[in-house]
C-alpha cells in the first residue's frame, strides 16, 4: 500500500464530515489514520514522503495513511487551521484526534505510530 491523496469529498467518505460537525467531527475508519498536509514545494515534505511511503507498506492492514495537498484541497488547510507544514493529523479508534508538526525522523514517527495502533 502507498499513501493516498485526498481530495475534500474523500476526505468526508474515508476520515470524516468536518463540516456537519467542525468542532467535534467523527472519525469513520475502520483502523487508525494518519492525514498528512503537505505541498509539494515543502521540502520538509519532501523528506517525510519517503518515510510515510515505508510505514504506509509496514504497517498496511494496520493503519491509513492519507495525503492532502494544501495548495489543492485549501478548504481542507483552512479548516483544519493549518499553518505550517507537514502536518500531521493523527485518528485513533477510540475517538480521539490530534495535529502535530510532521517535522521528525523516523523513529519518532514510528512511535507515533505505535501510540495509534
Amino acid at each position: 500500500m502507498t499513501p493516498i491523496e485526498l481530495t475534500k469529498a474523500e476526505f468526508i467518505q474515508r476520515v470524516g464530515n468536518f463540516e456537519e460537525n467542525p468542532k467535534d467531527w467523527k472519525y469513520v475508519g475502520d483502523k487508525p489514520c494518519i492525514v498528512d498536509f503537505h505541498a509539494p514545494w515543502c521540502g520538509y515534505c519532501k523528506r517525510l514522503a519517503p518515510i510515510l511511503d515505508e510505514f504506509a507498506e509496514e504497517y498496511d492492514g494496520k493503519l491509513y495513511i492519507y495525503k492532502v495537498n494544501v495548495d489543492e484541497e485549501e478548504e481542507l488547510e483552512t479548516a483544519f487551521k493549518i499553518r505550517t507544514i507537514p502536518t500531521l493529523l493523527l485518528c485513533r479508534m477510540d475517538g480521539n484526534k490530534e495535529t502535530m508538526l510532521g517535522t521528525m525522523g523516523k523513529p519518532e514517527l514510528r512511535k507515533v505510530i505505535e501510540g495509534l495502533l
